[in-house]
């Protein structure tokens, strides 16, 4: 007779399907959603035995500078610094980088972007990218308890109550609106408009496979409130096709990452690409590199770009195909690791339009670049 084990409360023999490593996700889904409510908790939590020894990111993140510093912290002082999520600093990277981005392309030829604004809009980040998460986490709550990899969060766990989180939210975004409001009109305008984004985001996931691409327009629209913070309006030629490459960019890393989560997903029934797309999912994020790369080169072609722009176009799309055909999308630790190389390309495509904005050389045979107007004949 097969051995019984005691699982959630029930016994299960060993035998039995929900215990193998290859059981199926879709299965599980259909099997949970049509059997009583105690099946369905029994299949859940077995479930989540069955592939506990498969996931790897229920580890702290590696001992990094703000790592330590919030481990550092008052110990009444690190929940809320992990609710802001700044012992993980890549959403705030990559929350920042389109703003530079766009600030570096609105800045006058010739000349390095302003060291005030970029401080300016790193503030923004932080404080947004933390309040943003907060708001994520009070409305996930219930979600998250459900969520291997989301059920030691500080609310979901006890650390923090809804009330002292909201209370958290509030004065994060009194803070991000004290950065807002150094700037022009326009630019606050811009600010207040994104505001609706970043309140409904965290709802798109439990109605539309497309979360993903609800992140990408929210996540992006500083690439409009930076360009405006320098020019003080928007210059559509070359701001739409740059936020409509980012929101693709966006899609491809949050799709590579929620990989990570898509068996949990397929039992608390959140939505997102990674379920929508599933085998075919390197297809899709090839076609979605592919566009972005046009409208890299439509952005910088509008913006009469040179030489170190478009280099750095063509790196950004290297290493998304790169990504795309390398990541291992049942593992969770290479989908966490590709989501994280992303820092870098947006670290070397803003350098790249910085060499470009400051020193103007055009491409070879194509023009662009301020050279020509610099050196013309009077």
């Amino acid at each position: 007779a097969a051995t019984a084990r005691s699982v959630a409360g029930h016994r299960l023999s060993t035998n039995c399907l929900l215990l193998r490593q290859s059981f199926s996700p879709a299965l599980c889904r259909r099997w949970v959603a049509t059997e009583p409510a105690i099946f369905s908790s029994t299949a859940a939590s077995v479930y989540t035995v069955a592939r506990r020894q498969k996931h790897t990111d229920l580890r702290p993140p590696k001992p990094t500078i703000a790592y330590r510093l919030v481990a550092s912290a008052p110990a009444g002082l690190q929940p809320y610094l992990r609710l802001a999520r700044l012992d993980r600093p890549i959403g705030t990277w990559l929350l920042y980088l389109p703003c530079a981005w766009s600030i570096t392309l609105a800045t006058p030829a010739g000349l390095l972007p302003d060291p005030l604004v970029l401080g300016l809009f790193g503030c923004g980040a932080l404080l947004m990218r933390g309040a943003g998460c907060t708001m994520n986490d009070i409305l996930d709550r219930d979600y998250d308890k459900r969520v291997e990899r989301t059920e030691d969060r500080p609310i979901p766990s006890g650390q923090v109550t809804v009330p002292r989180a909201t209370a958290f939210l509030i004065g994060q975004s009194l803070l991000a609106a004290c950065v807002l409001f150094q700037f022009d009109w326009f630019t606050v305008g811009l600010g207040v408009a994104s505001l609706g984004l970043v309140a409904t985001y965290p709802l798109f996931k439990r109605f539309t496979y497309w979360p993903q691409a609800a992140l990408g327009v929210t996540l992006n629209f500083g690439i409009l409130i930076g360009y405006s913070a320098i020019q003080a309006h928007c210059d559509w030629p070359v701001v739409l096709p740059l936020y409509g490459a980012a929101i693709l960019w966006t899609m491809i890393y949050d799709t590579i990452y929620s990989h990570q989560d898509k068996e949990d997903d397929l039992i608390v029934g959140v939505k997102s690409t990674a379920l929508l797309f599933g085998d075919a999912t390197k297809s899709w994020l090839t076609g979605f590199t592919l566009g972005m790369s046009l409208l890299l080169a439509t952005a910088g072609a509008n913006a009469n770009c040179g030489l170190f722009y478009h280099a750095g176009a063509l790196y950004a799309s290297l290493h998304l195909a790169q990504q795309v055909a390398s990541v291992q999308l049942d593992n969770p630790a290479d989908c966490l690791a590709k989501f994280k190389s992303n820092r870098n390309l947006g670290l070397a495509f803003w350098l790249a339009i910085v060499l470009d904005n400051f020193f103007g050389l055009p491409v070879p045979g194509f023009g662009g670049g301020f050279e020509e107007s610099l050196f013309a004949d009077d």
